[in-house]
C-alpha cells in the first residue's frame, strides 16, 4: 500500500520497505556466494551479469510495440522493422558482454585514513584481449551513502564531482593502474565494499557488470583531536640526553659485535678479535636522541576511550617529522614501542585502528 502526503508525493509504507531491503539482501548474498572473496580475480561466465539498461528498458518497450502491431496489422513492414530491431539488440547483446567478459582485476594496495575520510584502493586492470575495452567504470558500492555524503568526503562539490565514487575508463589495452575511494565513517577494521565494473558500450541498450569482492581490508585510525601535550608528556629532559632508552646508528658509544660482512669498512674491524684468532667482527656504536617523549594512553585529558585515542593520532601527528624519539603506550600494549619518522607514526596509527 502506498500512502501519500499533504503535498500528494507518494510515500511507501513500512511493509514496502522491509520487503524491498530483504529482496536486496537476498540478491547480495547471492551474487556474494557466487565470487568468493580474493584480491586477484579474473572476470568469466560465472560473475559477470548482462541486462536491460534504463534506456534499453524503452528499446525492449518499443520491440514489444513493433511486434504487437505488426501481428495484429498484419503488416509485414512493421514486422520487417521489429526484427531489425532484434538484430540490433543481439549484436548489441554480443558486444557488450564482450567488453568486461575476461578483465583481469588485482588489488596492490589499501591506504589508512581518519575516520570520516575516504580510505585509497589502487587497482591494476588488464586485458589480455587484442582488442581495447572501451567506456569500462569502476566504483565501489555506497549505497547506503549518499552522493553529497561522498563529495564532503573527498572535499569538493557534488555538481561538479556528479557521482565522485565513479572512474570511467574510455578505452583499455593491456594493463593500467587506477584509485578508486572507498568511504569510511567509524575507526577500525573495514572490510572493502564490493568493486562494481560496468559497461553500457557501443548502444546503451544492454548493461553488462561484474561484482568483485577483496579479502584484504583496509583499516581506519580515529580522527583526530586537538589537545595540549607537548611539555605535559616530555619522558627525558635535555641534560638526561646521554641516558637516553632510544639510540640510532652513529660514532660515540659502542654497541654491539657483528660478523664482518664484504664490503664493510675495514675501519671498523675488531683487529683485536682477528690477532686472537676469533675471526672478523665488525664494531657498531650508537648515539643516544636526546629528548624522547612518551604518549600514554593513560595520561590523555579525554575522559571517554575513543576520544582518547583521537588525541593520541593529534599528537602522532606532530611528531611525523620530529627527529626526537617518542614511545607510544596503548592500553593493551604493556610498555609499548619506542621509534620515530614517518614508517614508525604510521605503524603506531595501524596499532590504534586496530585498539579494541
Amino acid at each position: 500500500m502506498v500512502s501519500r502526503t499533504a503535498s500528494g508525493q507518494s510515500q511507501q509504507t513500512p511493509t514496502q520497505t522491509s520487503t524491498h531491503k530483504s529482496a536486496s539482501s537476498y540478491f547480495q548474498r547471492w551474487f556474494a556466494n557466487r565470487a568468493p572473496r580474493q584480491d586477484s580475480v579474473k572476470l568469466n561466465l560465472r560473475n559477470v551479469y548482462i541486462f536491460f539498461s534504463r534506456e534499453g528498458a524503452l528499446f525492449a518497450l518499443l520491440l514489444i510495440i513493433t511486434f504487437i502491431a505488426g501481428i495484429n496489422y498484419a503488416n509485414n513492414l512493421v514486422l520487417g522493422l521489429c526484427f531489425y530491431l532484434i538484430s540490433i539488440w543481439v549484436i548489441s547483446f554480443h558486444l557488450t558482454f564482450a567488453h568486461v567478459m575476461g578483465l583481469n582485476v588485482q588489488l596492490l594496495e589499501v591506504t589508512m585514513a581518519a575516520a570520516g575520510e575516504p580510505v585509497w584502493v589502487t587497482l591494476k586492470i588488464s586485458s589480455e584481449s587484442g582488442k581495447p575495452r572501451r567506456q569500462l567504470s569502476f566504483r565501489f558500492d555506497h549505497s547506503h551513502m549518499s552522493k553529497e555524503e561522498m563529495a564532503i568526503q573527498l572535499g569538493v562539490s557534488e555538481t561538479v564531482a556528479g557521482h565522485p565514487s565513479r572512474l570511467l575508463l574510455p578505452s583499455l589495452s593491456g594493463e593500467q593502474i587506477i584509485k578508486l575511494p572507498v568511504f569510511t565513517q567509524c575507526r577500525g577494521r573495514l572490510e572493502l565494499p564490493r568493486l562494481i565494473i560496468s559497461s553500457v558500450y557501443p548502444l546503451g541498450i544492454m548493461r553488462a557488470w561484474s561484482y568483485v569482492y577483496f579479502a584484504t581490508p583496509a583499516w581506519v585510525y580515529p580522527a583526530p583531536i586537538k589537545f595540549e601535550w607537548e611539555t605535559q608528556y616530555a619522558m627525558a629532559k635535555d641534560e638526561e640526553a646521554n641516558q637516553s632508552m632510544y639510540a640510532t646508528e652513529g660514532q660515540n658509544d659502542f654497541e654491539q659485535l657483528d660478523n664482518y660482512i664484504e664490503g664493510q669498512s675495514l675501519a671498523r674491524v675488531s683487529w683485536a678479535h682477528v690477532a686472537r684468532g676469533q675471526g672478523m667482527l665488525t664494531k657498531h656504536f650508537a648515539d643516544p636522541i636526546g629528548r624522547e617523549l612518551r604518549l600514554d594512553y593513560a595520561d590523555m585529558p579525554a575522559l571517554q576511550h575513543e576520544q582518547k585515542l583521537s588525541q593520541m593520532v593529534f599528537a602522532l601527528q606532530s611528531l611525523a617529522q620530529s627527529p626526537q624519539a617518542f614511545q607510544v603506550i596503548l592500553p593493551d600494549d604493556g610498555a609499548g614501542e619506542i621509534g620515530q619518522g614517518d614508517s614508525f607514526v604510521k605503524a603506531s596509527l595501524l596499532r590504534l585502528a586496530k585498539v579494541r
